[in-house]
């Protein structure tokens, strides 16, 4: 009998020793994070200042911008229904919480994981083994990105599961695509060059029904999940080599993640005929009263605590695997990724629930009231004002502006790639806004837009092209895929347009154009670099005198 007590009481107490050190850990991680760098009186703050408040400050600093900006807009030249505005404000205060766990997350789990992982494949120097290995990993971390979900439930003409299937397949194959460059040592920018043209020779002849979607799969497929670990699988390929090109070729994956998307689609486009389904006018969210408002939140929850459930599972799995047979981490270290792994799932959940609840409704109810009357005059500049201030509000964009100053020991500063992003997401906007109201082509903008995005390769270092077409992706993510998506919708809802020629694409520009930006940055940065090496300095001895005047 006391032996069975005994037993059945063996997992209760290994239980609790598992909460005690992982509290321990907490604690210890949050101090260790407050003393880095603040001096003596750092013990002073702990109480006042942790982490965590750092991180929730920092997400409402980014998205304070777009915040004011549509408040602003809601109650001056767009009124919106009070229940909707209701919504977006708790949908605000949603997104805010869950960027700050989920940006700690991403600092404690998911860039140790990637770092590590690619790192470990990498030292086996088994080319089939890596290749396989990064095909299944492409797939596994991409086939439930939260952004990927929200852009097929928005496709009607294809099924879902196809689509995501395909977009899956595509990312597992460029991962594997994108290793085999960097272990082989061939110039990205020939790959992007090779591709791409490869891409656009199917678009001509593809499905107009396809074009769009194609390359929205691009931009969607590198969101907040697959951003944090693709990124750090590059930099753990590249610590391992000590050669002058290690630094530029730990970026570049995402980008090339972002091109096998497109290139899956559009030769779906050819072997699938669809489902012959159109875009209907979606129902806005309609609440009589703040008990049914609350009741969409709380049904909302079940449902993204699944899908991100799904989405983090097979990272969790992939790296315990790899923690059994090759990391081998000691258990502090594993406790402290299995914290952040619960960080950015929390932070992941209510961010996406705000978003899906609280800004997709609101998005498509702003863009069908600027076609009417005289408002629809400002419809192009404020949807390139909205651009420029939703790029701060992307939970990804934050951790690929980290790692460039690391990267680059603070060479290539934060702040002029987010200005870079800034003035490319509103470009973008004003295009998708003007391709509405014209009807054209959505390969009129795209195709003289990657033209000039490849012709730039051949003036800035290679750094600045894989970082370009990095943030393409980052750029593309689930604010652009559900607030700016929706718009658009909206707009082409109230000229009353073809909604899935004429909106899908809003993602492909708003990817495509930082790959134009960024490499104008490498320009200027490159012409500076230059000049300072060729300015000879003088020489002058310590009893010459200097004139300074003609």
């Amino acid at each position: 009998m006391y032996g069975d007590l005994f037993i059945a009481d063996v997992p209760i107490k290994l239980a609790n020793i598992f909460i005690y050190l992982f509290c321990e850990e907490l604690v210890l991680y949050n101090m260790k994070q407050i003393m880095e760098g603040r001096g003596e009186n750092s013990l002073d703050k702990i109480s006042h200042k942790t982490l965590i408040s750092e991180k929730i400050s920092e997400a409402l600093a980014s998205v304070l911008p777009i915040f004011l900006l549509i408040t602003a807009l809601c109650l001056t030249v767009s009124p919106v229904p009070t229940d909707l505005m209701l919504s977006y404000l708790i949908a605000s205060v949603l997104i805010v919480i869950g960027m700050g766990l989920f940006s700690l997350g991403a600092d404690v789990a998911m860039t140790p994981i990637g770092t590590r992982i690619g790192a470990a494949i990498t030292k086996s120097r088994n080319l089939p083994l890596i290749l396989i290995i990064s095909f299944v990993v492409g797939i596994t971390i991409s086939f439930t990105e939260p952004d990927l979900q929200v852009l097929a439930g928005s496709a009607p003409h294809i099924n879902k599961f196809v689509l995501v299937f395909t977009v899956s397949v595509g990312v597992g194959a460029f991962l594997a695509i994108a290793m085999f460059r960097v272990l082989t040592g061939i110039k990205i920018k020939w790959v992007f060059i090779v591709f791409y043209l490869l891409i656009f020779a199917l678009a001509a002849f593809a499905d107009a029904d396809f074009l769009g979607i194609s390359f929205d799969s691009g931009g969607v497929t590198t969101g907040p999940m697959t951003v944090p670990f693709i990124l750090a699988i590059g930099v753990g390929v590249s610590n391992i080599r000590s050669d002058k090109a290690a630094e530029e070729d730990s970026f570049g994956f995402v980008g090339l993640c972002s091109v096998g998307p497109i290139l899956a689609v559009l030769i779906l486009g050819f072997i699938y005929k669809g489902t012959g389904a159109h875009a209907a006018n979606e129902v806005l969210g309609q609440w009589s009263n703040t008990a049914e408002l609350s009741m969409a939140y709380l049904r909302a929850f079940p449902r993204q605590l699944i899908e991100v459930s799904g989405a983090l599972a097979p990272i969790t799995v992939i790296f315990i695997i790899f923690q059994l047979f090759y990391l081998k981490l000691p258990f502090r270290g594993f406790v402290k990724i299995f914290l952040g792994l619960i960080y950015t799932y929390v932070g992941l959940v209510l961010f996406l629930v705000g978003v899906n609840v609280g800004f997709t409704s609101l998005g498509k109810a702003i863009g069908t009231l600027f076609t009417q009357g005289w408002i629809r005059n400002l419809l192009v500049p404020v949807s390139m004002l909205m651009g420029w201030n939703i790029i701060s509000a992307e939970p990804a964009v934050v951790v690929l502006e980290k790692q460039i100053e690391e990267v680059s020991s603070g060479a290539i500063p934060g702040r002029a790639i987010r200005i870079s992003l800034s003035i490319a997401v509103s470009l973008a906007m004003g295009f998708s806004v003007i391709r509405v109201i014209s009807g054209i082509s959505i390969l009129w903008f795209l195709v003289p837009g990657y033209a000039i995005a490849l012709l730039l390769t051949f003036f800035v270092p290679d750094i600045f092209t894989a970082i370009a077409f990095d943030s393409g992706g980052v750029a593309s993510g689930p604010m652009t895929a559900t607030l700016m998506l929706h718009f658009v919708m909206g707009v082409s809802a109230g000229f009353g347009g073809n909604i899935i020629r004429d909106a899908f694409g809003v993602v492909a520009l708003v990817a495509m154009m930082p790959l134009i930006t960024i490499q104008a940055l490498g320009v200027i940065y490159n012409k500076q670099k230059i000049s300072s090496e060729t300015v000879p300095e003088s020489d002058f001895g310590d009893t010459e005198v200097i004139e300074l005047w003609g």
